[in-house]
């Protein structure tokens, strides 16, 4: 990339003239671009002057300054400016210096520039022509009209500062902007401007920061300014970082986009929004119909039918998605989506709709956030939406006791939700991230935001069952079963099926290697990969080469062989935790191992037996000896997906119970001939 620089220092001495000039008749020659002599921007340089406080060691840089301009015209078209001014204090602070900008038919970018003021002194610019475009590409996605921009800065390094700034222009289908004004490092000021036509109103919503109020600039502008916000530290098993930065939301209605009251400043207005634009896309077609006819020929009940429908949607419509303008939000109508055999979340959400509707079951869009937190009930947007799934009206007749993923509705009746987009979660249960998530129930009146079910721990199960003996060198060897059904089942199920055949034996390999050195993985067998609707069962035999531990005539053995319950929440030294801990879902896990231990030995000492209780869990051990087989079992329920800050201690001490034990050993005593055997005595780990 070229490095445009420009200088306001004193002239140049001899060397660096004759260096200069050498330099331009080079470009001339080659036809490179000569470079340009464009001033640093005024904003930048007050924003560069500004003294900073000391930040710790570990902050890369922090922000200066974000400016953020948004001004609406009389017909509805939005014009935002965004500048950006950081310092970069450490190495790692140079990946500041790529700005990446998003645009689509809908959002053009009109300009873009960027500037470095060197460390040394130097300084550059760098504008729209020295980016490289790129457009939008993912597996999933057959066409999009995103193209991204990416533009380096030169000489981001530490002790410089760089900045840029760039203009959108769009014409929305959501008038609402939202103000995201902190970041993972410190942010000095932040600063967001807005400016309406005359008789346009707006309404704000806050997040995690305390509501400010505006300050009158000018007839219908008005700005907010936050300022000295520290960083969102990464955390350990925190939740999606959007949930727990500060931001605004601003909504803004007048004459061109409908009334306060069927706005998009509260969630009702927002479902309305929805119905509105997905209407006539349920409609259904002679094709459908016949489909719907064939695939619930063979059912004998109302919810044999739905499992047909739901079970054609899931796993017969390829997710692919087109998305030009409003088609981001818009579905396609079901009778393209059932020709072409594919679609995105809200269109396979729109084709069993209308299946479901051909035998008399109605069905509501749910849009909801695929990250759990990232909806929060105080701050109404449309933007906080990356997903869709049905809710599914069910009749009176069907029975609900296997059905978790329901809800309970004064007006419709019993909802189930159901994820047509997600092939491996069955009808009746929720994928874990919805669990406890929040949605937009959007019906033909309007709609409401409503909370999901999270389904109990015992449909979130792993059972595993280990027959296992210890040679007398010390050598473990054995088989073992594992059962997996609810979330640890997908989750096992998903690495396993994107991964080649061949390479799933290297995947439990790894996994068992965690726990045993020198293994040698023997054999290996997985039921039901393709069964979704039925429990995975993986079962292994293995050798694992001096697991046990000689010290004298004593032989240690860890009954915990596999598996790894406790959970390190321990953050850098001196910090505080400042966020929840988030599980991915209620669980409920239980090891059942028995080791055959060699003749010539009898127990000494077992670690004793737990029995830990928690508000968000429990972990409880046993562990006996009969028969020369030593048995071990344990249970860990995680009861609630969410722990708040001030409990995390109390959980860090729970697990820190948990990872004593599972480092706890058994001590076999070699027996003399002909001396008696000792029962065997407990100890605390």
């Amino acid at each position: 990339m070229n490095k445009k620089r420009c200088s306001n220092r004193n002239p140049w001495h001899k060397q660096s003239r004759w260096l200069a000039i050498l330099a331009l008749v080079a470009a001339a020659m080659l036809g490179w671009p000569l470079p340009s002599y464009s001033a640093v921007p005024d904003w930048l340089r007050e924003a560069a002057r500004a003294p900073l406080p000391k930040y710790p060691d570990d902050v890369n840089a922090v922000v200066l300054l974000e400016d953020q301009v948004t001004t609406v015209n009389s017909s509805g078209e939005i014009k935002t400016l965004y500048r950006t001014a950081i310092k970069i204090l450490r190495t790692d602070g140079r990946k500041r210096g790529t700005v990446r900008v998003y645009s689509d038919d809908e959002t053009r970018l009109t300009y873009l520039k960027a500037w470095s003021l060197a460390a040394n002194g130097q300084e550059y610019e760098v504008k729209e022509k020295d980016a490289v475009e790129t457009t939008f590409a993912s597996e999933w996605a057959l066409y999009s009209d995103m193209r991204i921009k990416l533009l380096t800065i030169p000489d981001s390094e530490p002790g410089s500062v760089i900045g840029y700034e760039y203009e959108q222009r769009r014409r929305p289908y959501i008038f609402q902007d939202v103000w995201s004004f902190q970041d993972d490092i410190p942010v000095r000021k932040s600063r967001f401007d807005l400016v309406l036509p005359a008789g346009w109103e707006f309404d704000t919503f806050w997040l995690n920061h305390a509501a400010e109020k505006p300050q009158s600039v000018g007839d219908n502008h008005w700005a907010w300014e936050v300022s000295d916000l520290p960083a969102v530290e990464d955390e350990p098993a925190m939740p999606d970082w959007r949930a727990v930065a500060g931001r605004m939301a601003v909504t803004y209605f007048g004459r061109g986009n409908g009334a306060k009251g069927s706005s998009q400043a509260t969630w009702a207005g927002i479902a309305r929004w929805y119905a509105n634009l997905s209407q006539g896309r349920r409609d259904l077609s002679p094709e459908i119909q016949q489909k719907v006819a064939e695939l619930t020929s063979t059912a004998k009940t109302k919810f044999e039918q739905i499992q047909a429908l739901a079970s054609f949607v899931q796993r017969e419509i390829r997710y692919v998605a087109i998305e030009i303008g409003v088609g981001g939000y818009q579905p396609h109508p079901a009778r393209e989506i059932f020709a072409d055999r594919y679609g995105d979340c809200k269109d396979k959400a729109t084709l069993l709709s209308a299946m479901l509707h051909s035998i008399g079951i109605d069905s509501h869009y749910v849009l909801i956030n695929a990250n759990r937190g990232v909806v929060e009930p105080s701050l109404p947007s449309a933007l906080v939406f990356n997903h869709v799934i049905l809710a599914i009206q069910l009749p009176a007749d069907v029975p609900t006791s296997n059905l978790y993923a329901r809800r309970n509705d004064p007006r419709l009746g019993t909802l189930l939700f159901f994820d047509p987009t997600d092939s491996m979660t069955k009808l009746g249960y929720l994928p874990a991230s919805l669990q406890a998530n929040y949605g937009l129930l959007v019906t033909g009146e309007g709609g409401e935001l409503v909370e999901l079910p999270l389904l109990p721990p015992a449909l979130n199960r792993l059972f595993r069952v280990a027959k296992l003996r210890v040679t007398p060198s010390g050598d473990l060897a054995g088989s073992v079963e594992e059962i997996r059904w609810g979330a640890p089942e997908t989750a096992r199920r998903a690495q396993l099926l994107g991964a080649p055949e061949a390479e799933r034996q290297k995947k439990l390999e790894d996994f068992l290697g965690g726990f045993l050195g020198s293994l040698v993985l023997q054999s290996s067998k997985v039921e039901n990969l393709n069964s979704f609707d039925q429990s995975l069962v993986v079962s292994y035999t293995f050798l694992a080469k001096n697991y046990a531990k000689r010290a004298g005539n004593l032989l240690l053995i860890r009954p915990r062989v596999l598996g790894e319950k406790a959970m390190d929440l321990n953050q850098e030294k001196g910090k505080e935790r400042k966020y929840p801990v988030e599980f991915d879902s209620t669980s409920l896990e239980t090891d059942m191992f028995d080791i055959a231990i060699p003749s010539g030995y009898q127990v000494d000492e077992l670690p004793a037996p737990l029995d830990i209780k928690s508000p968000f869990g429990q972990y409880t051990t046993k562990i006996g000896f009969q028969d020369n087989v030593l048995k071990y079992q344990r249970t860990l329920q995680i009861s609630n997906v969410a722990v708040p800050p001030d409990r995390v201690n109390d959980l860090k001490k729970f697990f820190s119970e948990i990872d004593a034990d599972e480092r706890s050993s058994a001590v076999l005593k070699e027996v003399t001939t002909g001396a008696p055997a000792a029962p065997p005595a407990a100890s605390k780990p």
